[in-house]
C-alpha cells in the first residue's frame, strides 16, 4: 500500500494482514476505531485469541477542528521516533512501537488496554502508588540522556534537527502562551468567568513572565521532550505506568514536561472541590495529589542530580555546583509552565474533563476561578523557588 489514504477499519485489517507478522496466518481479525483525542485515528485490531495491537494514523488536519486546520503528517514520524528514543532509556514506562510507516503516517503500538487512562482514574478518585516515582524517573532519565550534559555537541545538534517540529510547536506556542491572554475564537469559557480572564490579561507583571516562559520554550533546546505530558497521555495500573502520544516532541526546556504533569495534577486537585462532596474523602484525594507532586519533584531532582554527578560527559558542565544551579532554573521553569497549563486548560481551546464534566454550573465556575488564580500565582512566584521544597510550599500556600 503506497500513497497516503485515511484508514477505516477495513483498510486497517488489510494493512495489518499484508504486514503478516502480528497475527497467525489465516486468523480472523476484528477492528474498531476508538480514538477520542484531538488529532488522530486510533484503531484496535484483535484476533479470535484476543491478541491485539493498536494502529494509530495521523490525519492531515486537526480532528477536533476539521479540515480548516491542516497539520503536517510528519508528526507521526516524530511521535514514533520519540517513543523509540525514550523507550531505549525508559522501556518500562514508554509505549512500545512495533511498526511505523512515514508515508502513511501509521504507527503500530503495543496494546495497553489492560491499563487505564490516568485522567479518568483520577476523576474517579483512584490512586496509584507507583505513579510519582515512575514519572519522576522517566522525566529525569529521558531529559538527562538527551541533554548537553550527556550527548556530544555534534550528536545533539543532529538530533535537534531530526526532531524539529515547527507545526506542532506552533500549536503549543499559541495555546499555552498567546491565546489565553487575548481574544480569539479558539478560547472558550463561560461569560461569568470574563472578569477573572480580564484580570489576567491586564496583569502586566504576569504578561512579562509569560513572555519569558515563551522565549525559553522558543530558544532553549535543552533536551528531547515528550511535549505533551498530561494525564490523558499516561496509562496506569497499580503496578505500571506507560506514557503515550509524544507527537508534540521536540528539543525544548527540561522544565516543560515536568511542569505540564504537575499542572494536570493541580487541575484535578481543583476539580475535586466539586467532584467529591464528602470532606474526608475529598481531603484524602487532594492529599494524595499533593504527595504525588512532592514525590515527583523530589524523585526527579534526586535522579537527575545523581546522573549529573556520575555521568556528565562535558568537562565544563562537571564544574562543582553547576548541576545544582542548572536544576534550580529547571524547577523555576517547571513552576511557570505548570501555571500556564492551569490557565490554558481552563480558558483556552483544549479543556480537561476533570473540570468540564462537573455538572453543577456554579461549582464548576468556582473550580475554574481556583485554577486561574493558582496558575497566575505560580507564574508570578516561580522565581522564588530554589529547591523542590520551595516549589511544594509555594503550591501549598495557594491551593487552599
Amino acid at each position: 500500500m503506497s500513497g497516503y489514504v485515511a484508514f477505516d477499519a477495513e483498510k486497517v485489517i488489510d494493512y495489518v494482514t499484508h504486514l503478516g507478522h502480528f497475527f497467525a496466518e489465516g486468523e480472523t481479525l476484528s477492528c474498531y476505531e476508538f480514538g477520542d483525542g484531538n488529532l488522530n485515528l486510533v484503531f484496535r485490531v484483535q484476533d479470535t485469541q484476543r491478541n491485539s495491537i493498536i494502529v494509530k494514523q495521523a490525519l492531515p488536519y486537526a480532528r477536533c477542528v476539521g479540515e480548516s486546520w491542516p497539520l503536517t503528517l510528519d508528526r507521526a514520524r516524530i511521535e514514533a521516533s520519540v517513543l523509540r528514543r525514550h523507550g531505549e532509556i525508559c522501556p518500562t514506562t514508554t509505549a512500545k512501537v512495533l511498526h511505523h510507516n512515514s508515508e502513511l503516517a501509521v504507527t503500530i503500538l503495543e496494546d495497553l488496554g489492560q491499563l487505564h487512562i490516568l485522567r479518568g482514574e483520577l476523576n474517579q478518585a483512584h490512586t496509584f502508588p507507583q505513579l510519582s516515582q515512575d514519572i519522576a524517573t522517566y522525566l529525569a532519565k529521558t531529559s538527562f540522556y538527551f541533554s548537553s550534559f550527556y550527548l556530544e555537541p555534534s550528536e545533539k545538534k543532529a538530533l535537534v534537527t531530526e526532531f524539529t517540529n515547527p507545526e506542532l510547536c506552533a500549536i503549543t506556542e499559541d495555546l499555552f502562551f498567546d491565546d489565553p491572554y487575548r481574544d480569539t475564537e479558539r478560547n472558550h469559557f463561560p461569560g461569568a468567568l470574563q472578569a477573572s480572564v480580564n484580570t489576567l490579561r491586564h496583569n502586566k507583571a504576569l504578561l512579562i513572565e509569560i513572555a519569558k516562559l515563551k522565549a525559553q520554550f522558543l530558544n532553549a533546546p535543552e533536551t528531547l521532550l515528550h511535549g505533551d505530558v498530561h494525564t490523558g497521555s499516561i496509562f496506569v495500573s497499580a503496578e505500571q505506568t506507560k506514557l503515550i502520544d509524544p507527537e508534540f516532541g521536540f528539543f525544548g526546556p527540561i522544565g516543560f514536561d515536568l511542569g505540564s504533569f504537575i499542572g494536570n495534577l493541580l487541575l484535578n486537585y481543583c476539580a475535586q472541590h466539586a467532584r467529591i462532596e464528602a470532606l474526608p474523602k475529598r481531603r484524602n484525594m487532594q492529599v494524595y495529589l499533593l504527595d504525588c507532586i512532592a514525590s515527583t519533584l523530589s524523585g526527579f531532582y534526586a535522579t537527575w542530580l545523581k546522573l549529573a554527578k556520575t555521568q556528565t560527559r562535558d568537562l565544563s558542565l562537571q564544574a562543582e555546583g553547576y548541576a545544582e544551579y542548572f536544576l534550580t532554573k529547571v524547577l523555576q521553569d517547571a513552576v511557570g509552565y505548570c501555571g500556564c497549563e492551569l490557565i490554558r486548560r481552563t480558558i483556552g481551546l483544549a479543556h480537561v474533563t476533570d473540570i468540564d464534566d462537573i455538572e453543577d454550573d456554579t461549582a464548576r465556575l468556582e473550580v475554574q476561578k481556583r485554577a486561574l488564580q493558582l496558575g497566575e500565582q505560580l507564574i508570578l512566584n516561580a522565581n522564588k523557588c530554589h529547591t523542590t521544597e520551595d516549589v511544594y510550599q509555594l503550591i501549598i500556600s495557594f491551593v487552599n
